[in-house]
């Protein structure tokens, strides 16, 4: 069967894989692969039957990729809103959608590191399926930890729900068979949470969930099943337990030390630091909201110490891979993704080049595809973006959807038009119903006067 040769005439062409920027350049695709980019003068015959897009005005690259998304959360205010309310197949069927809206803000792959159930293992299977159109998903299952890990977050006489993103193991035999049961599934990576977060007051001391024994099992495990490991980390002693198990990719490192950068570098350990949610939270928050100031000011000391940790990581050459942790309030899917290439130069101190490379042919490592995606060579998936604009000359040109003129997903245009339908339901969240407690000198207070 013949397959519809398409060709893009390109303005400026950017293949991250080649590391090379070619002028009047162009992309011969046949069905979902490309056979041919680069120079114009340099193409192969074109059939008189393949069909031409002109970009000649426009900047052509590969679709990008972020490497952290939870597309279960649902845009989440609180914990509750994420682990109780909303069935897991409403989760599913909402998570597709959002799926969609990160498709239509230019990136064509996602990694999703933590889903309830088996929510974003259903979605990936139904869009690799050819039901819904949708980016390319690599995920894991629930987030695996003890106690002192991010997930423990409820009081004890209330525990770890089965609906949640947690999954606790008291000991290493439930740690091995937690990460068996989830190869069983088809997870295509394992995630430990190595410590806690800010926004966990039980855990904000951040010290490692496991003991550097339990932890070297728990990833031994995982190798041996064929499986990469993601960690949550933000402290220095879990991501230095993490890098000396040889985890493969370390989330946040905020608070990394000398010592555990040491380790990351010693056994080739690459860091996603996903700024956007402290960046966004500092930035967007108001008084209003029932965290801050608290969080605000628990953010800003991350950041701080972030910038300085990861710039050093950085000038000692460590990998970064690049992401958003799209799924939150102030993180919501399709807008801000590209917002953390900005903070990537901005904070770490990485060059236009340098950012878009790492969420394309770098953040290609750890997806399904591989070295698929990611670039613009003979034989690679045809997923690509079309700007109106350089990114190289302003990196927030994909932040503005107006710049956005096409995605491809293999080799298929992907409609752009904005669900502009989607709604949100009453049962999808915590049922907060004031923001106060009403007293006489609350009242008071509002009106300017004194309680009597």
């Amino acid at each position: 069967m013949n397959q519809q040769t398409n060709v893009i005439r390109c303005g400026t062409m950017f293949d991250p894989g080649a590391d090379i920027v070619i002028s009047d350049a162009v992309i011969v695709m046949q069905g979902q692969h490309i056979v041919y980019a680069g120079h114009s003068g340099k193409a192969p015959a074109i059939a008189p039957e393949a069909k031409i897009i002109d970009y000649n005005d426009a900047f052509v690259m590969p679709g990008l990729i972020d490497a952290h998304v939870h597309l279960s959360y649902g845009e989440a205010k609180t914990e509750e809103d994420i682990d109780l309310f909303a069935s897991l197949e409403f989760r599913a069927l909402r998570g597709m959608e959002a799926a969609q809206r990160i498709l239509r803000a230019g990136y064509t792959s996602v990694c999703d590191p933590t889903t309830s159930g088996r929510v974003s293992l259903a979605i990936r299977d139904a869009i690799d399926a050819g039901l819904f159109v949708g980016p390319r998903v690599t995920c894991s299952g629930r987030n695996i930890s003890s106690r002192q890990g991010l997930v423990d977050w409820y009081p004890t006489w209330v525990g770890v729900p089965d609906t949640s993103i947690g999954q606790i193991v008291h000991n290493k035999d439930e740690g091995l068979d937690a990460i068996r049961q989830q190869v069983k599934d088809g997870v295509d990576f394992i995630k430990l949470s190595m410590d806690g977060d800010s926004m966990n007051p039980s855990s904000i001391r951040l010290a490692c969930a496991f003991r550097q024994d339990e932890v070297d099992l728990l990833v031994d495990e995982a190798h041996r099943l064929g499986r990469k490991v993601v960690v949550h980390a933000r402290g220095a002693e879990g991501v230095l337990h993490a890098a000396r198990a040889d985890a493969d990719l370390i989330f946040h490192a905020s608070y990394m030390d000398e010592q555990a950068l040491e380790a990351v570098i010693e056994n080739d350990c690459a860091l996603c630091p996903t700024l956007s949610l402290l960046v966004n939270n500092i930035e967007f928050a108001q008084p209003s909201d029932p965290s801050y100031p608290a969080l605000v000011d628990a953010h800003k000391h991350e950041l701080d110490a972030a910038a300085k940790n990861l710039s050093r990581a950085r000038e000692a050459g460590v990998r970064f891979l690049i992401g958003s942790e799209a799924g939150f309030a102030v993180t919501p899917y399709g807008e801000w993704h590209a917002r953390e290439l900005e903070n990537h130069m901005k904070y770490i101190g990485f060059s236009e080049r340098e950012v878009l490379r790492q969420a394309t042919v770098e953040n290609a490592w750890f997806t399904q595809a591989g070295s698929d995606v990611g670039s613009l060579t003979q034989g690679s998936i045809a997923d690509i973006l079309v700007l109106a604009q350089n990114p190289l000359e302003d990196i927030s040109v994909p932040l503005d959807p107006a710049n956005i003129l096409a995605v491809y997903k293999d080799g298929a245009t992907v409609d752009l038009t904005p669900n502009h339908n989607r709604s949100r339901l009453a049962t999808e969240f915590s049922y907060a119903m004031w923001n106060d407690v009403y007293t006489r000198d609350t009242l008071a207070a509002r009106n300017g006067i004194a309680a009597e």
